[in-house]
Order: structure tokens, then sequence, then C-alpha cells
């Protein structure tokens, strides 16, 4: 491991309050730094760590007995979705690394590493008939027992957008209701065969991401759009993204109920699911239809997912404006729904305005145009937040805080682990290395996010985790490699080096005080 440390970065350390206390960030106030600002302001408890996911980070796509997943064909067939024309196929190499990552994440004072499990790896065929990979479970058994033993907590996610590629032949994937037994089947094996030492599971990762990324917009695997959406060759952007939705919803409910009829009792675990939305705020704060636009997005984003495994059923907004597209639950599956989550996992980024559409389209409807909301990043020219390099992400820590009551309010107030929330750097492969790792932005990033989330719980909100985005640079789905979200810095042009960036060592400041 190439691990370098020098002076500048603790001089940098020495003057982070200072720095953080003139920020002029939007959405945070300039106040005087009055307190140490670490760990133990938060409640005795609070999680701290990073994520990963599988296909981003692992590499090791073609070895092993690994099957391919529906990413591995994307970026083969379609190289120039990704912007950089990159693939998973090597990534960061955790597969052989995970030992010395880990070492990395201890030193940094992690209590947590959230990371996913391949289908594919463990399941070639996606099918417990199909067989099972004893070299993709002994894999797992390996980074499990490998956190443990360096003090760190496994939070585990099941799905991470890498279908196995043998299911989406067969019968298409998340479009057929035949996926719901065979993800049961894989949750299943996974409860049995890890859940010993996994304490905290997620069934899915963003199953908004999936549904309008994969088939409205047909960015991300498996690429399916209607025409007029996008460069697609198949697919239809005003239904599938619905079906797929409903069907990720069944399968996170039976995996529950496996997981709370069979192991929950003698494993003592949770289980949960992430979610991922903006938080809006109207354009025009008197215009009563931009404020119901606010609310609207929302529950086409959050409650697509959030009100069913709540109360059983979609938003009323969302059935009254899609109609017969949206798929209906039967009242067993309502049942089984309704409250199928000890815990909601929530990622968050950034906050955007919201105003209401005077445009309904008659013919060529899809998820975009459904919720009848105009989403921007900018009023009158100027930014919601401090720009970054991705042109949707602008920084506004309060709006993680908005969200916490949001969710406070509307949801009963669950418990709440923060699953995901961080900003990217452009990759300049003409920058040098000891330039690249000084990220102040990310710094501030975090600094602002954690202040709000605190403020959310002092005002009530059960948090009682956070887990920053990533924790090395890795393959950022359609973005490929062009941006860097680590507190890692990976040097992919010299035999994937690991670097500390500032924020690592802020965080470890922050951890071990």
């Amino acid at each position: 491991m190439a691990i370098q440390q020098n002076l500048l970065v603790f001089c940098l350390l020495a003057f982070v309050p200072a720095l953080l206390a003139t920020s002029t960030d939007h959405g945070v106030k300039p106040k005087p730094y009055s307190m140490p600002f670490n760990r133990t302001i938060f409640p005795t408890g609070f999680t701290f760590g990073a994520g990963s996911a599988s296909y981003q980070s692992e590499g090791g796509a073609s070895i092993d007995g690994r099957g391919p997943s529906i990413w591995d064909t994307f970026t083969k067939n379609h190289p120039e979705k990704i912007w950089d024309r990159s693939t998973g196929e090597v990534a960061d190499d955790f597969y052989h690394r995970y030992k010395d990552d880990i070492k990395i994440m201890k030193r940094i004072g992690l209590d947590s590493f959230r990371f996913s499990i391949s289908w594919s790896r463990l399941l070639p065929k996606g099918k417990m008939s199909g067989g099972v990979n004893p070299l993709g479970v002994k894999f797992y058994n390996n980074v499990i027992d490998e956190l443990l033993a360096n003090g760190m907590k496994p939070f585990v996610t099941l799905f991470h957008w890498d279908l196995p590629q043998a299911l989406e032949d067969k019968y298409g994937g998340f479009l057929s209701s035949e996926i719901v037994k065979d993800f049961r089947d894989y949750a299943d094996f996974c409860f049995k065969t890890f859940g010993d030492r996994v304490k905290h599971w997620v069934t899915m990762n963003e199953p908004y991401s999936f549904s309008v990324n994969g088939y409205n917009g047909g960015t991300f695997a498996p690429g399916r759009c209607s025409s007029y959406m996008g460069n697609c060759t198949a697919g239809d952007s005003s239904t599938e993204p619905y079906i797929v939705a409903h069907n990720l919803l069944l399968s996170h409910a039976a995996a529950v109920k496996v997981y709370r009829t069979k192991y929950q009792a003698y494993q003592k675990g949770k289980i949960g699911i992430t979610i991922v939305t903006h938080w809006f705020i109207p354009k025009s704060p008197k215009s009563e239809a931009d404020k119901e636009a606010a609310n609207r997005i929302l529950d086409f984003l959050f409650g697509w997912f959030a009100d069913p495994i709540t109360y059983g059923n979609y938003p009323k907004i969302m059935r009254s404006l899609v109609g017969d597209r949206l798929p209906k639950f039967t009242k067993a599956q309502s049942d089984m729904l309704k409250g199928s989550f000890d815990f909601l996992g929530v990622n968050y980024y950034t906050t955007n305005y919201a105003q209401h559409s005077l445009t309904v389209p008659k013919f060529n409807r899809s998820y975009s145009t459904d919720s009848r909301v105009t989403a921007s990043s900018s009023k009158n020219g100027i930014p919601i937040g401090t720009p970054t390099p991705l042109n949707w992400l602008f920084i506004y820590p309060k709006g993680i805080k908005q969200l916490m009551l949001y969710v406070r309010d509307k949801y009963k107030n669950p418990p709440i682990y923060i699953t995901e929330n961080g900003i990217a750097e452009a990759n300049n492969d003409s920058l040098p290395i000891g330039e690249a790792r000084k990220d102040s932005m990310r710094i501030r990033y975090y600094h602002g996010h954690l202040s709000s989330i605190l403020e959310a719980i002092k005002e009530g909100v059960n948090v009682k985790g956070y887990y920053a985005w990533s924790f090395f640079d890795d393959f950022e789905w359609d973005a490929g490699y062009t941006v860097r979200f680590g507190i890692i810095y990976v040097d992919f042009k010299n035999n994937l080096k690991r670097y500390l960036k500032y924020s690592a060592y802020w965080f470890q400041r922050f951890l071990l005080h």
C-alpha cells in the first residue's frame, strides 16, 4: 500500500476549525467555532462508517466462478453510455486487496463498513438451483471476518443494482414477478450463511435509481427506455419504471418476511431498505402551486418506496397521476409490505428547487413528466448551493436536516441510517496526486452535513448512523472513472495504489479526537 502522509496534512487539520468557521457555502451560516467538533457530541452508540458497492469496487469480475451481471453486459455492449467507456472489470480490486483496505478503515477509526454482495458471485445463474459458488462464499466470509477482527461492523446490502445476467436473460429480471422468489431465495441464503455475524441488512439500495435510470432514461443497466427518452433499443418509459419498482418492493418484502420468520429471533439483527431523494424547495416560496410541487416530487421520489413499506400503498398523488400504469398491490401484498423494515436507510446528496409544470404531455408519457414538476438547481441565475464537478450536485447541507424532519413527521420517526452522503471531484489526471488529495470542499461538505444531522437529532429525529460515500474512488456507474467520490485516492494509472485524502485525515481526527 502506498499510503503517504506529510506535514501539509497536519497543517490542514490544524486549520480545519477556522476553515469551517468561515465557510460561505450556501446553506451554512458562518458562526464562531466555539466547541470541538468530533464524535463525542453525537449520541452514544452512533455509528460512523463509509460505503462501497460490489460492481463499483470489487473487480475480479471474470474470475473464481463469478457469473456476469447486467452491469458487465451493459458496459460491454453499450460503452457509449459510460462517459469514459470504462467498466468495473477491475475497479478498485477490493476482491484481492480487502485486507489492506480494511486496515486503512481501522486506521481512520471507522466503526463500520457498508458493502454490497454481488448476487452473481454467490449464485452465478441467479438461482439456488443453478448452484452456489464456494469461492464467492469464501470471499464474503473473509471480508466479514476481517472487518470483525478489526473491530468494525459489516453493514451489508443484498442488491446494489448488479442483477445476475442469467435472470435478465431468462425472464427479464425485475420486469417479471418471477424475480420475487429468486430474490427471496438469494436473501435466504445470505441470511443463513452470513447472518451469524452480519447484524445490519439492507435489502436493496436506491430502488428509485435502478428503476428510473435503468428503465426510464436508459443510462443505467439494463439500459431500457422509450425511443423518445434516449438511445435505447427496447423499453417503455411510461410503464416499465413502475413495474420494476413494484417488483423491487415485493422482493424487499419477501426477503424481510424470510428474515423475520426464520432468522431474526436468534441472529438478533436488523433489516431495512435504502431510499434516495433530494430535498426540494418551492421555487417561488409564495406560490401554492410550487409548494404542492415540492411535496409532489418528494412523493414521486421518496414516497414511491417509503409509503408502501410504511402504510402498504403508493402515495395517493402517484395513484392519481399515473393511473392504470401504476401497478396495484393485493391486500396480502400490502399487508406484507406494511412495516417491512426495522430501520430506514436514507441517501442524500443535494437539494433542488421545485416548480409546478404547466406542460402535461398527451403522448410520449414517462416517469419524468408524470409528477408534473420541473426541478432545477438555480433561481435567477444563482445556484442553490456551492457548485461541484457534477452538474446535479450542489452543496446544500441544511437540506438533509429538512429531509430528516420530513421523514420524522410523515413516516412515524423510524430509526434512520444515512447510508450515503458525499461529493465528487473531477478526475484530473494532470493534477499531481499530492494536490488531488487536498479535498477541502469535501471536508466542508461533511462538516456541514454532520452539523445539520446533529441539529435534526436534537429535534427528535432518530438518526442512528452516518456512512460517507464513498470509502474509495471507484467506478461511478455511467460516469465511469471521470469523478472521484472517495476519501481514499486510488491511482488508477499506477497499480491502484491507495492514498489518504485530507478528508480521510479529517475523519480520523473527528473519530479518534
